[in-house]
């Protein structure tokens, strides 16, 4: 009997937000979702994508990254492709904390989202300290990044003239390795010296020098290997 109560208030709250989700009322859907979770039933995938999608197209950004995070909570790790959406419009509308803790939380999920397409999109719509700082977030835990994706930063940083960002965080990206291409480097040190930051664009200038005179030194080893 007990059991049987259990499934019918379950699906009792189904209903109710799916009542609330048919009138488009977003707002009370994700109300009573609340109250089916703190209840103790666990909502179907289905039910969290049909909230958190009525909020996402009501222009609800945040409230649908709550549910988001209430099903990632949850272990519920569906539907990437609207999660992807979300993250998105976080990073476009400034929320960059809120977006690199709902990644953080993706990534203990063991779910890795996509770095370079967000990136991407954001340096192409201006959006460059939210790119910043992505960026800067996936270096600190050697996320998998294209280095395309190091350029397009940069890029963006040297083109809306934030010049000692761009320097900090390519400081940064040569700690991991991960420049081969030095174009943006000299761009950046032209900046540096023009702005009148001459002793970063020195730092940097030495750097380029050793890492030149170490791609020399083993091309020069290699040379002498293949001649022995």
């Amino acid at each position: 009997m007990l059991r049987r109560n259990v499934c019918s208030e379950k699906s009792a709250y189904d209903s109710l937000v799916k009542s609330y989700l048919r009138k488009s009322d977003p707002a009370d859907a994700k109300a009573a979702l609340d109250s089916m979770i703190e209840n103790g039933h666990l909502p179907d995938s289905s039910l969290y994508r049909s909230v958190m999608e009525s909020l996402f197209e009501d222009g609800r950004v945040q409230t649908a990254s709550r549910v988001m995070k209430m099903m990632l909570e949850k272990g519920v790790t569906d539907h990437q492709d609207l999660i992807a959406k979300i993250l998105e419009a976080l990073f476009m509308r400034g929320h960059v904390e809120e977006a690199l803790g709902r990644i953080e939380l993706l990534m203990q999920s063991g779910i890795a989202p996509d770095f370079d397409s967000l990136l991407s999109v954001l340096c192409e719509k201006g959006k460059t300290i939210a790119a910043l700082k992505l960026l800067d977030y996936g270096l600190e835990r050697d996320y998998k990044i294209d280095v395309s994706s190091y350029e397009k930063v940069l890029d963006a940083l040297l083109t809306a003239g934030k010049t000692l960002n761009a320097y900090s965080i390519l400081l940064k990206i040569m700690e991991k390795g991960g420049v081969t291409d030095w174009s943006s480097c000299k761009d950046l040190i032209k900046s540096l010296n023009e702005e009148g930051n001459t002793k970063q664009a020195d730092i940097l200038s030495r750097m380029i020098m050793g890492k030149d005179k170490q791609v020399d030194s083993k091309k020069g080893n290699k040379r002498a290997a293949a001649a022995y």
